[in-house]
């Protein structure tokens, strides 16, 4: 089954003492470009973080983020109560203040405030953890959500250019009945006598450079490799690219052989469809 590369999820965990919120988000591109953001104290998970991710995700454009909101009960940043103490009693042998006016100038000092580095709660990480997963299981059911609905798409396109192809077989003899036509008229126009068996020689080698024979096979070939590719078990965008060129090879093919106006006009229908099969498998994993 195929998938986006195009998805969303998100986890918001509640703990005692803050609220962490979990964001994946992804679009398409070539290959995978990670951008992670998270606080300082867990970056020593990072790099398996990365890991998680790339095995999970495959490819995209991927954005995840982890958010957190303290509720106030723990703070990172305390008074130091020894140093507080010992600039005020500097001051007041210099300033003639109030303890109120002299605490204002302390604090202000230098290292009057200590900041405690909040480490890894391994705990904590736990569910932290449960909660990426969660999420990256979130994003991946929007990845398939949304592959359902580019399968429909290349079902459709992909019938329509066979129905094209069908017709482009159907007009084929008259193609080739009309190039002959031409070919004895513009010869009649020219009223000189000819060898009848060497332009009979000649019509047939120029009739077989036209022929498309070979292409209508190539393409219905290709044709039922890409609906073959879409059932497999695993999303491959980059296949489908492949089988893609290939089809839109045997078209240009038939296209430059044709010489023939209704066929000509087939063949740009065919063109415009798998343009949009192109355009939609851009986002494909």
């Amino acid at each position: 089954m195929i998938q986006s590369m195009t998805g969303y999820g998100k986890t918001v965990l509640q703990l005692p003492t803050k609220k962490i919120t979990i964001e994946l988000k992804s679009l398409n591109s070539k290959n995978l470009d990670l951008n992670i953001r998270i606080p300082a104290y867990y970056r020593e998970k990072e790099l398996y973080i990365r890991k998680k991710l790339a095995t999970a995700l495959v490819r995209g454009k991927v954005d995840f983020s982890v958010f957190i909101e303290n509720n106030g009960v723990e703070l990172s940043s305390k008074i130091n109560e020894n140093v507080v103490k010992e600039y005020m009693h500097q001051l007041r042998k210099i300033v003639d203040s109030n303890e109120v006016e002299l605490l204002k100038m302390a604090v202000k000092l230098p290292d009057s405030l200590k900041t405690e580095r909040e480490e890894l709660d391994e705990k904590e990480w736990a569910q932290i953890n449960v909660a990426i997963e969660n999420t990256i299981d979130e994003i991946t059911t929007y990845r398939i959500d949304e592959g359902k609905v580019l399968l429909e798409d290349f079902v459709l396109r992909i019938s329509i250019i066979e129905d094209l192809l069908e017709k482009v077989v159907e007009i084929d003899p008259k193609r080739i009945e009309q190039v002959k036509e031409k070919l004895r008229k513009s010869i009649a126009e020219l009223e000189t006598n000819i060898d009848q068996n060497r332009f009979e020689q000649e019509l047939i080698y120029y009739i077989e450079k036209l022929d498309i024979t070979e292409e209508k096979v190539r393409l219905k070939n290709h044709l039922d490799y890409f609906k073959k590719a879409l059932k497999s078990d695993d999303s491959n965008g980059k296949k489908l690219g492949f089988i893609t060129q290939e089809i839109g090879r045997e078209i240009n093919t038939i296209g430059s052989k044709s010489n023939f106006a209704p066929m000509q006009k087939l063949v740009v229908q065919m063109k415009d469809e798998l343009e949009k099969i192109k355009e939609q498998n851009l986002n494909v994993l």
